[in-house]
């Protein structure tokens, strides 16, 4: 089984990628490919941000939801 990449990871080849968009030489059909892959990645990205930011919520005395 594949190990997940980090956010870290992430990031960089999402920065990576948009290094190969801004070259004058790239072709249509892999503009649109690496597009297509960076909007996934950072979907998943997105997913990772929100799976943590939810985890740091805890409860309070009251029953109400606080940042950790």
């Amino acid at each position: 089984m594949a190990k997940e990449q980090t956010l870290e990871q992430a990031f960089e080849k999402i920065e990576d990628m948009i290094g190969k968009l801004e070259q004058e030489d790239i072709s249509l059909e892999e503009s649109f490919k690496l597009y297509k892959e960076g909007m996934k990645l950072i979907k998943s990205c997105n997913d990772k941000i929100d799976k943590v930011e939810k985890e740091v919520l805890k409860l309070n005395e009251n029953g109400e939801l606080d940042e950790f």
